[in-house]
């Protein structure tokens, strides 16, 4: 999952509860309960009683104690993990006084409007015994680092490979992670796509490829997806194009396509790391503290790169916004910077962050707009220093 832009304000929840197979496997769920719901609209959630007593880890076990042969599963289309978590924290403890009282919770979840960045729902919620409760469901205004996990992917790589990795994904390559883990496949790969924030990959992404899918490599088209290390070699045998293969449990690419290192401008690759680098290990077990001091420099890359965006946006009449691409990459001085621009803006993570912009008249509240706005005070006052020495 990307890091999600979507604003779905006002849009109402589609709720649904259905029991899965007791023969279905814990792989099968995800499978099974996307062609069992229909989730196409955004803001879109599916409650899952699946008949498994080992839930996969978009599963949420139920019952305390002794465990249920039952998990709950959420299927959304946005990652909003710390709401998800309550709402199925409140079935679950509807589901150990009775199935019949989850009912009432998910029709005000439908009748409630799906919350806004930074926005809050509150939903009246009667139980038996306990009297109405009133539950506030927040939205997280920026949900960028949510639910991720950098510190598997530094015990693999160095900063150097996932500086590599990072810029094979902003070119949006192939890339296959290898590691016995699963945890450490998915974890790596979550972390890896988030690197992209403020954008968001939208090609092939598998965590976990079962074998099944193992073909997937093959693809002439981008994808960012992990393979169980007992699969390496059916991998290295696949006839692949250009890809670039992470080792995760050694710490080295089997296959590259040998221009990584000269992807990302050199002076802008170098404060990348100078800040990867310093007061690294104060944050060695504070996940959050160490999730900003990694995604920083890469959030820091894009604003000095694409921050300006939004001065290039033209507005029609009607409020329709025209992204003046020329005018834009011209406008950067450096020219090793323009000529990385010049590739990025072709990509899809680019033009889909473009449509979203052109269609708001104003920049979206969020992380990145707020590290833009620091940056550009930054040169204002640095400019404001120089006239006052010369």
């Amino acid at each position: 999952m990307g890091a999600g832009r979507l604003d779905t304000a006002g849009a109402s929840w589609s709720v649904l509860l259905r029991t899965a197979p007791s023969s279905l496997q814990p792989a099968r769920l995800h499978s099974w309960a996307c062609s069992s719901f229909s989730c196409k609209s955004q803001g879109s959630l599916a409650v899952v009683v699946a008949g498994s007593a080992r839930p996969s880890t978009c599963c949420h076990p139920a019952g305390r104690g002794p465990r249920l042969p039952k998990v709950y599963c959420i299927i959304s289309c946005i990652g909003c993990f710390g709401l998800f978590s309550k709402i199925l924290d409140e079935v679950e403890k509807r589901h150990q006084i009775s199935v019949a009282v989850i009912y009432p919770f998910m029709q005000g979840l439908r009748e409630a409007a799906f919350p806004a960045p930074g926005k809050t729902v509150t939903l009246k919620s009667f139980i038996p015994d306990s009297g109405t409760e009133f539950i506030s469901l927040t939205r997280p205004l920026d949900s960028h680092l949510e639910h991720v996990d950098f510190r598997s992917l530094l015990r693999c790589l160095r900063f150097e490979q996932i500086l590599q990795i990072f810029a094979s994904a902003v070119l949006e390559r192939r890339i296959i992670f290898l590691a016995e883990d699963l945890s450490t496949l998915s974890q790596c790969i979550h972390a890896a796509a988030a690197l992209l924030y403020p954008f968001s990959w939208a090609h092939t992404y598998i965590p976990v490829v079962p074998e099944s899918l193992l073909d997937t490599v093959c693809c002439p088209t981008p994808f960012m997806v992990g393979v169980q290390m007992r699969f390496q070699q059916q991998v290295m045998d696949s006839p692949m194009e250009e890809v670039l293969l992470v080792n995760l449990c050694e710490g080295t690419f089997l296959m590259s396509v040998g221009d990584e290192k000269d992807i990302l401008p050199p002076k802008l690759q170098d404060d990348i790391l100078e800040s990867l680098g310093q007061g690294i290990n104060e944050f060695e077990t504070a996940s959050e503290q160490l999730n900003e001091h990694v995604s920083g420099p890469f959030v820091q890359f894009f604003v000095k790169t694409v921050g300006h965006y939004a001065s290039y946006i033209k507005r029609e009449a009607n409020g329709q916004g025209r992204f003046q691409e020329r005018a834009f990459y011209k406008a950067l001085t450096s020219k090793t910077n323009r000529r990385f621009v010049k590739k990025f803006v072709k990509t899809q993570l680019f033009s889909l962050f473009i449509q979203e912009a052109e269609k708001s008249k104003h920049p979206p509240a969020g992380y990145f707009q707020q590290k833009i706005l620091e940056y550009e005070e930054q040169k204002k006052q640095k400019k404001s220093r120089e006239k006052t020495v010369k």
